[in-house]
């Protein structure tokens, strides 16, 4: 799902970040209104934390579901700014931290306990989960948090802009390149892929046959194969045939709907909007094989619940968790499939879920079962960090990607270290 539509910021990447909980800790908490309420009603309270979602109906969901819980007084903060992960971090270390909340797989919260084992609630319902997700959730055989929306992520194209250029749809970084070049004209750019380019990294990165880590928790993003990737993209930075400094970040699929540029990078939870704007004249395909030796990518982000291992209430935390997020199928299919287009992470449920069964939505489905790439939650915020400045040395600004990726290499693996030995 989209952040705030007026946020201009990378919520994707931001998001992903675990900001260090220790380092934090002379971090205030938010605000005097905790959330928690009067406790007017029987049984535990609870406090669950949410960043705002740009569609239409998400907050009004999530309270819906929290009132029809009978067994503990749920109450939701629903944070409107555009620095959910710092107000997380900052209240996880203060007396009215969150019971549970949402965010992705990061070791690091495991590693320092702030995230309960919830192992013996998936475990019933284990086989009935993506695998990718279960394991994408694991450390050391135990599963943390729960995956609510896989949201997959493609590039959107104009259908008679294509038809009008004579251009393919491409399944090669050079074909992208070239069908850039076709589609650009005086008032439209050919393609978008966000404001800091910082989305299209890992596709690259697997399009190119290569990983961020290999299973062994080693370096698998510095190959030829990259190399000639950054090569490439910075061709297409200095091309002039890139939309750079749009109104809206690529999650937001505005440049699209309004004509800025032919094909953009955004997620499958834009196609409704899409859809009411464009009607049928559009179309979706995965990130191009960056080299002959690659294969085209899609990359899986999404949302998870996980409970706050160091709050007063951890056992009805998890019990709530288990009810909403594991017990309620009607629940997880409306959030998947009502506000904006997800998978839900439920085999059962994306089986049965008849939004997604024909069109563009059916095939999005598909792109996401045949290319599909998961985090790995040994990838930190300091490896996505160099990466990101990767990019910023190579691409946008002339750095050699050799020494380039060398630099991340030294900050990654000092990383890999300090988690792994």
């Amino acid at each position: 799902m989209s952040a705030l539509s007026n946020s201009n910021w990378d919520r994707r990447n931001v998001l992903r970040a675990a900001l260090g909980l220790t380092a934090a800790g002379t971090l205030s908490a938010c605000g005097s209104n905790n959330g928690r309420g009067s406790g007017g009603g029987s049984g535990t309270n609870l406090v669950q934390m949410f960043h705002a979602y740009g569609e239409a109906g998400t907050e009004q969901a999530i309270k819906r579901y929290a009132k029809a819980y009978k067994d503990a007084n749920v109450t939701t903060q629903w944070i409107t700014s555009a620095d959910f992960e710092s107000k997380l971090f900052s209240a996880l270390l203060t007396k009215n931290a969150p019971d549970l909340f949402e965010f992705h797989p990061q070791i690091q919260m495991v590693k320092s306990g702030q995230v309960a084992d919830l192992t013996d609630i998936i475990d019933p319902v284990k086989d009935d989960f993506n695998p990718a997700d279960i394991k994408s959730h694991t450390v050391d055989g135990k599963i943390y948090g729960v995956r609510m929306i896989d949201d997959p992520q493609f590039f959107f194209y104009r259908k008679s802009m294509l038809e009008k250029a004579k251009v393919e749809v491409p399944t090669t970084l050079d074909e992208l390149m070239e069908a850039a070049a076709k589609l650009t004209t005086g008032k439209v750019k050919g393609l978008y892929l966000g404001n800091d380019l910082h989305n299209v990294i890992n596709p690259m990165i697997w399009s190119a046959g290569a990983d961020t880590l290999n299973e062994k928790n080693e370096i698998a993003y510095h190959t030829d194969g990259v190399v000639e990737g950054l090569k490439k993209m910075r061709k297409l930075f200095t091309s002039g045939h890139l939309l750079l400094g749009a109104p809206t970040e690529s999650w937001d699929p505005s440049s699209l709907n309004q004509g800025l540029c032919a094909i953009q990078f955004c997620g499958m939870w834009a196609m409704p909007q899409i859809q009411q704007a464009l009607g049928d004249d559009w179309g979706v395909f995965p990130f191009p094989k960056t080299v002959d030796s690659g294969k085209q990518s899609v990359y899986n982000g999404g949302w998870s619940m996980f409970v706050n291992a160091k709050g007063k209430n951890v056992d009805a935390a998890k019990e709530f968790v288990k009810w909403l997020w594991i017990d309620q199928k009607k629940y997880q299919e409306d959030w998947a499939t009502s506000y904006g287009f997800h998978i839900p992470p439920r085999k059962s449920l994306a089986q049965s879920a008849t939004k997604l069964k024909s069109g563009n939505a059916a095939e999005g489905v598909r792109l996401f079962n045949e290319f599909g790439h998961f985090d790995n939650i040994g990838w930190t915020q300091a490896m996505i960090t160099a990466l990101e400045d990767v990019f910023a040395n190579s691409v946008r600004k002339s750095m050699d990607p050799e020494k380039a990726l060398d630099k991340a290499d030294v900050a990654v693996n000092r990383e890999l270290k300090k988690l792994f030995g």
